[in-house]
């Protein structure tokens, strides 16, 4: 058997951080068993599906390194197919016509509340026939539940769930109108697809049981079903964004990395011994679904902050460098190949101080601005008078100093001996002068990336 696995957003949102965990499960599952991980759209919501929220989920996906094995398959293409099913159940007796209005079923259901009974369908259509009264009046098609015995799933990560047959009731599969219910539509899709694991959050462990009815009936071979836990606020509410980001694109607008994000997600809900840090590699090779737990996850920002950060300091500058560029171009900065030379030198010590691209980005901004950017007052404090004529001094004294990192690290050591003052009394000014804060990468680093000219033209500024 070849594994084959799917994600099945509905486009009525932006995909969630949820979302994305359950598209994770499902590719690495599909990874570990040399399967297919597979995409469908479930957009039979036509109210509140839109192409913007297929467009983001997609975004999302490829950002994420998600993308589908094969092209998305679109539910409300399938609608054709989805009432074939439905009229193969009805010629074969195992589904019948219901007849009711939409008032009369909203009575049935008043009627069973009052009498204390489940609100569910009583089955009036179920084994009556339609007489000249119905003919021509629009009608669903409801499916025979099974009245007697249970329905068992042997779920991967639940365990057995049982739910005994009388509690299920004849559910519609195609509306009144031609239109196929999403319970239906599903089990439809997965069967057609091939689909071999069912991996999606326990908010739908529930809905397995009466979808279980529609593979029986029809004499399909159940999937295997695995229902993980959902991820909650750190109250152990639902998630929402009064908790924080929630979109799969604010994680990457705020700077996150697309492999920071699936290793925190990965650990969230599962685990494998005390292995922290899961590249994407290896997490194909060792995620298990029975390593998953059942209880709910709770969302940790800060955690999330802190993988992140190992990511971000491990990672290749040249793969940082574009994003960096677009968020300083974002900020309106200007600049060419002089300036871009400068970062590319001064990226490697800035990653090891930043949590995200954000930070990242901001620190790195000094290096394309012309001059440095303004001093916050905190910065600008240690510019006293005896500061600006040190720099004086200082610029004056570099300027015969041969433009390598090691000379100029020699130079300042030298010039701090020479005057008898601590060399950090020289390099902080020096710091504001040269990048508008006290917090930079190293001094001599910073002087020999921004290159002679710039440096002292930026000490000679600071010093006036």
């Amino acid at each position: 058997m070849t594994v084959r696995t799917r994600f099945a957003p509905s486009p009525t949102g932006y995909l969630h951080i949820g979302g994305a965990r359950t598209a994770l499960f499902n590719a690495l599952f599909a990874r570990r068993h040399g399967g297919a991980y597979l995409l469908r759209i479930e957009d039979t919501d036509r109210a509140r599906s839109t192409q913007e929220a297929v467009d983001q989920i997609l975004e999302s996906l490829a950002w994420l390194g998600l993308s589908p094995d094969e092209p998305p398959v679109f539910q409300s293409q399938r609608e054709a197919r989805h009432a074939e099913v439905a009229h193969e159940l009805l010629a074969a007796g195992k589904a019948y016509r219901a007849y009711e209005t939409p008032e009369e079923l909203v009575a049935m259901r008043e009627r069973a509340i009052a009498e204390k009974r489940p609100p569910r369908y009583d089955g009036t259509w179920r084994d009556r026939e339609p007489g000249p009264a119905e003919a021509g009046k629009p009608f669903a098609i409801r499916l025979k539940a099974p009245r007697e015995g249970e329905t068992v799933v042997e779920d991967e990560v639940q365990g057995r769930v049982t739910v005994v047959n009388t509690e299920l009731d004849d559910m519609i599969i195609l509306r009144s109108d031609g239109t196929p219910t999403y319970l239906h539509a599903v089990v439809v899709d997965d069967h057609d697809m091939g689909i071999t694991h069912v991996i999606r959050g326990d908010d739908h462990l529930t809905n397995t049981f009466r979808q279980c009815m529609v593979y029986d009936a029809m004499g399909w071979h159940r999937p295997r079903f695995g229902h993980i836990p959902l991820i909650h606020g750190a109250d152990g509410a639902k998630l929402s964004k009064r908790h924080g980001a929630v979109s799969v694109l604010d994680f990457r607008d705020q700077g996150l990395l697309p492999e920071a994000v699936c290793n925190y997600l990965l650990r969230l809900g599962w685990g494998h011994g005390d292995e922290e840090i899961i590249p994407r590699e290896r997490a194909e090779k060792i995620f298990d679904l029975k390593d998953v737990g059942r209880a709910a996850s709770r969302m940790d920002y800060k955690k999330l902050e802190h993988v992140n950060g190992v990511y971000l300091r491990q990672a290749d500058p040249a793969a940082l460098l574009p994003d960096v560029l677009h968020r300083l171009q974002a900020q309106g900065e200007l600049f060419g190949t002089e300036k871009i030379a400068r970062l590319k030198l001064l990226l490697p010590a800035l990653q090891e101080r930043a949590k995200n691209l954000a930070e990242l980005a901001a620190s790195a901004a000094f290096a394309v601005t012309d001059g440095a950017p303004e001093a916050d007052a905190k910065s600008a404090a240690l510019l006293t008078q005896d500061a600006k004529a040190r720099l004086a001094d200082l610029a004056e004294f570099l300027s015969a100093a041969p433009w390598e990192r090691a000379d100029l690290e020699h130079w300042l050591r030298d010039y701090a001996d020479v005057k008898g003052v601590k060399l950090k009394d020289v390099a902080q000014p020096l710091r504001v002068a040269l990048t508008g804060s006290t917090m930079s990468p190293p001094i001599d680093l910073t002087l020999f990336a921004l290159g002679r000219d710039e440096a002292l033209a930026r000490i000679l500024n600071g010093a006036s």
